[in-house]
């Protein structure tokens, strides 16, 4: 019963006319920007995080709530008209959904998709609701250790969810640690990484004069202007905006020149006929059921939700011939299984602060920007901005349904823009919003700097999200580890001296080792198989 006063408060909150004034931007915004041809949802909330900043806690997080949403309904489109995913999650949609485009079948092909988003959103959310006072119950039981043995079992697994490599994903992982450390130590006081010996060395030099004091004097300011600016640790957003709007903008560029993408034309009608309604539903509701808990797991993620609703809907399928060939059923199911795994990610992102997707990743620093740590103390110090946040992902669901089935026209419109002033606007726009919201040149240094590195990890194949995921949670992971070690008084086996700690510390070494395995045992089989042929 609380959970429908609560949900119901949350209600009234999302109601007020500037909330829902912030929920329309936030759902025009993220479509029309999640629409565009190879930006994911990802991309989308990272690019859009500066617009945030001049807003009240409770107006940014539902703006950013429609975001979220706005760029998952978005990747839909230009998988089903461009047969571009956004993201991973959108492989699905494009099999089926552009093979509909390509024979007049668009307009129910993107129908079925934005129903399927909104009855899966809608379930899954309803389900967020009623699921996370009680996870929130089981976690305000944890204590030190415990916390540290999650963080654990989230990096882990993190690092082997994204890309091909377990090394890399750890690598990518380690670079966001290291980068967590950078700061102030808030328990010692001590600065950490931070070059605050370089600017006193290089004035030294300068004091001592000869034809290059001018230099080292200058050397001298500049890496004293840094090492201020470092005492603040790095800015989680400015990590992300650079990793994924600047890194992804220099790979487009360092592409060159590609075939232009072909966008499939809408004919026919925009809607679904009987026979398309009755293939649909069923999907929309497995979909969802697969979808969510998926979502929900910490080790989840939509890829899977969305293979496997893939793979349920042709085995129920009454005409399975047609998969492969644009059956509806294989855009309804994945794109409900999606959309209902997004909200499931919410489920220990709001709950235990536990990003499972570069997305959630983004929105958890979306959260610190206005000293809010998401978890089990977020119900409890803030329940108006929580609920409130919640059933506003509601009313983002229904404004999705009746704000671009109208403007499907429009998107059409959106996707013939040329890629080469499509990333110049993402680069001008990523450089102004960061820097607006942090005037400051070591700021945009920093941004120019992890550009870089965001563009060189993409060259080499190493994952994104667990760089940003190790800045957020590397301090507090260490946070937890020493408090639980001084409590203790150095005695390492309090990490170990629960059952819950245990389990959580297996289930990370599982995941650890499980993909490792798993692999090696394909590779294996692959190398029997050339070794017959070969005989």
């Amino acid at each position: 019963m609380d959970t429908f006063v609560l949900l119901g408060n949350g209600i009234l909150t999302a109601m007020e006319p500037m909330n829902l004034f912030y929920a329309l931007i936030g759902v025009t915004l993220g479509t029309a920007v999640g629409v565009l041809p190879g930006i994911g949802p990802a991309l989308t909330v990272a690019l859009l995080l500066p617009v945030t900043y001049q807003l009240d806690a409770a107006g940014s997080l539902i703006m950013f709530a429609g975001i979220y949403y706005g760029g998952m309904y978005g990747g839909s489109t230009t998988s089903i008209l461009l047969n571009t995913p956004g993201e991973s999650a959108s492989i699905v949609t494009a099999l089926e959904g552009n093979k509909m485009a390509r024979a007049g079948r668009g307009g129910p092909a993107l129908a079925t998709a934005a129903i399927g988003s909104f009855v899966a959103g809608l379930i899954a959310t309803l389900g967020l609701a009623f699921l996370a006072p009680w996870v929130v119950k089981f976690a305000l039981s944890f204590g030190p250790a415990e916390y540290f043995a999650l963080m654990v079992l989230a990096f882990i697994t993190v690092s082997a969810a994204f890309g091909d490599s377990t090394l890399r994903g750890l690598t990518a992982l380690a670079i966001g640690l290291t980068l967590g450390l950078i700061g102030i130590d808030l328990q010692t006081g001590q600065a950490r990484l931070t070059f605050n010996g370089v600017g006193p060395f290089f004035s030294d030099m300068a004091a001592t004069g000869g034809f290059l004091s001018g230099l080292y004097a200058w050397l001298g300011g500049l890496f004293g202007n840094i090492s201020a600016a470092l005492l603040d640790g790095i800015e989680v957003t400015t990590l992300a905006v650079a990793l994924f709007a600047i890194g992804e903008t220099l790979s487009v560029a360092a592409a060159g020149h590609r075939t232009p993408d072909k966008v499939e034309a809408i004919k026919g009608s925009l809607w679904m006929n009987c026979e398309d309604w009755s293939r649909s539903w069923k999907p929309w509701l497995r979909g969802t059921a697969i979808g969510f808990p998926i979502g929900a797991m910490p080790a989840g993620g939509a890829e899977i939700g969305t293979f496997l609703s893939y793979a349920t809907e042709k085995q129920f399928a009454k005409k399975p011939e047609e998969f492969g060939h644009g059956a509806i059923e294989g855009v309804a199911g994945p794109e409900a299984a999606n959309n209902a795994s997004a909200a499931g990610t919410l489920v220990p992102l709001l709950t235990l602060g536990l990003p499972t997707t570069a997305t959630a990743a983004i929105m958890l620093a979306g959260f610190q920007q206005f000293g809010l740590q998401p978890g089990p103390l977020l119900f409890v110090n803030s329940p108006d901005l929580v609920w409130g946040l919640i059933a506003s992902l509601l009313i983002a669901n229904l404004m999705l349904v009746v704000l671009n089935l109208p403007l499907i026209g429009l998107w059409v419109r959106l996707l013939t823009i040329p890629r080469h002033w499509l990333y110049a606007g993402i680069l001008v726009f990523a450089t102004l919003g960061t820097v607006g919201a942090n005037p400051s040149p070591v700021e945009l240094g920093m941004l120019l700097l992890f550009g870089l590195m965001g563009y060189m990890l993409r060259r080499f194949g190493y994952p994104i999200a667990p760089v940003v995921v190790g800045l957020i949670l590397g301090p507090m992971a260490e946070q937890q580890l020493r408090r639980a070690l001084s409590i203790s008084q150095g005695d390492m086996s309090v990490l170990v001296g629960s059952p819950l700690a245990i389990v959580l510390l297996l289930l990370a070494a599982t995941a650890l080792f499980v993909p490792l395995i798993l692999r090696a045992r394909g590779k294996g089989k692959v190398l029997a198989q050339l070794a017959a042929d070969e005989d």
